[in-house]
C-alpha cells in the first residue's frame, strides 16, 4: 500500500447455497474494499455458478485448502448449514482469520458462548450476519422509536410469515438438533434480534411452538412473547403455514402506532440478480409506505431505504481499524439463549424468567 491506496481485502466464502449465493457473494462483490477471492463448494452445479457469476474467484472443494494458506485471505465468511457454523468458525479463528458467521451463530447457546470466548482469547475479529437489522421497515421503526413519534411504546408486534404447505427437502426441515432447523431458529433469529435491538434486555419469555404440516420433523409455526426489562412486550410470529399474512410490523405507543405490510424487498432483488450498488437500491415506493398515527388520523410515512450493503461496508472498515464490527457476537449469543428458552417454555407450557 505504498501508493496510499487501500487494496481490497480478500474474502473466502464457505458455502454457495442460498445464503452464500443470494446474500453474501453479491454483497461482498458490491463492497468496494472487498474482493471475493475464494469459494468453497464441492457441488458441481454450484461450482459452475461461481464460475459464471464470480469468474475471478478461486473455487475449492474443501475448507482445508483455505486453512492451509491463511495468508492468501483477509476474511472468511461461513455460509454453510447451521450444524457446521461452529466447526468452520473455529478453524478460521485458529488460522488467525477474521470471520463472519451467518445466523444463528450456533445451534446451542453453550457453543455460541464458547466460540465468542475463543475469538476473544485469540484476539481475532468475529461477527454475525444479522442482515435484517438493515431492513427498511426495521430502520423506519428504529427512527420512529428514537424520535419519540410513537410516545412510550407498549407493544411491538413482528411477523415473518410464509405460505409453504409442502415440506421442502433440505436440512432446514430436518429433525436433527444439530441442524438447528425449524422456523424458530431460522426466522426467530431475526425477529428476536430485532426486538432486543429496539427495546433492550428481556425479563421473561413465553412461547408456543408447533409442527402443523403432516410429517414435519421441526417446528413450522411459532409465537414468542418477550417482556423487556423496560416494560415493552414484544409479540413475535414466525410461520411457514400462514395462508393470509398479517402485518409485518405493528408498534403501539401511547401517542401513536405504526403499521406496515410486506417483507423488505432486498432479498427478492438479490434473488433476481440485483446488486446493492445499483441506483434506487432498497427504496420503497409510496404505495407501500406504512401508516403512522392514531384513530382515523393515519398518515403514510416514508420507509427508510433498506441497506444490506452497510453490513459488509462496516466489516471492511472495522478490519482496517476504522470503527466497530457491525454486530457484536454477544448479541448473537443472547439471541440463541432466548430461542432456547422459547423452546423450553413451549415444552413446559410456562413463562420462564431469563437468568441474570
Amino acid at each position: 500500500m505504498t501508493d496510499g491506496t487501500r487494496h481490497p481485502l480478500r474474502v473466502g466464502l464457505l458455502g454457495y447455497g442460498v445464503a452464500g449465493r443470494v446474500f453474501h457473494a453479491p454483497l461482498i462483490a458490491a463492497t468496494g474494499g472487498l474482493r471475493l477471492a475464494a469459494v468453497v463448494t464441492a457441488d458441481p452445479q454450484r461450482r459452475q455458478q461461481v464460475a459464471d457469476e464470480h469468474p475471478d474467484a478461486r473455487v475449492v472443494d474443501d475448507a482445508g485448502a483455505l486453512w492451509a494458506d491463511p495468508d492468501a485471505l483477509d476474511l472468511v465468511v461461513v455460509a454453510t448449514p447451521n450444524s457446521s457454523h461452529v466447526t468452520h468458525a473455529r478453524a478460521a479463528l485458529a488460522a488467525g482469520l477474521p470471520v463472519v458467521v451467518d445466523k444463528p451463530l450456533a445451534a446451542t447457546a453453550a457453543d455460541a458462548r464458547a466460540l465468542v470466548d475463543e475469538a476473544d482469547r485469540r484476539g481475532v475479529p468475529l461477527t454475525v450476519f444479522q442482515n435484517r437489522r438493515w431492513d427498511g421497515d426495521f430502520r423506519t421503526v428504529r427512527r420512529l422509536v428514537e424520535d419519540g413519534a410513537l410516545g412510550r411504546v407498549t407493544r411491538f408486534e413482528s411477523r415473518f410469515e410464509r405460505w409453504r404447505p409442502q415440506i421442502r427437502a433440505g436440512w432446514r426441515e430436518g429433525g436433527s438438533p444439530a441442524d438447528a432447523g425449524g422456523v424458530l431458529y431460522d426466522l426467530g433469529a431475526h425477529l428476536v434480534d430485532q426486538a432486543v435491538q429496539l427495546f433492550g434486555p428481556v425479563d421473561t419469555v413465553y412461547a408456543e411452538v408447533d409442527r402443523r404440516r403432516p410429517g414435519a420433523q421441526v417446528d413450522d409455526d411459532a409465537f414468542v412473547a418477550l417482556t423487556h426489562v423496560g416494560g415493552v412486550r414484544s409479540h413475535l410470529w414466525m410461520s411457514a403455514v400462514t395462508a393470509q399474512l398479517g402485518p409485518r410490523l405493528r408498534v403501539l405507543g401511547d401517542r401513536a402506532a405504526y403499521t406496515c405490510h410486506g417483507l423488505d424487498g432486498q432479498e427478492d432483488a438479490l434473488r433476481r440478480g440485483g446488486r446493492p450498488d445499483a441506483p434506487g437500491w432498497g427504496e420503497v415506493t409510496p404505495d407501500r409506505y406504512g401508516l403512522l398515527g392514531a384513530g382515523d388520523d393515519l398518515r403514510p410515512t416514508p420507509t427508510e431505504p433498506g441497506r444490506y450493503q452497510d453490513f459488509y461496508a462496516q466489516v471492511e472498515a472495522a478490519l482496517r481499524g476504522d470503527g466497530p464490527l457491525p454486530v457484536d457476537p454477544r448479541d448473537a449469543v443472547r439471541t440463541v439463549e432466548l430461542i432456547e428458552l422459547a423452546h423450553r417454555s413451549a415444552a413446559e407450557r410456562t413463562v420462564l424468567t431469563v437468568p441474570a
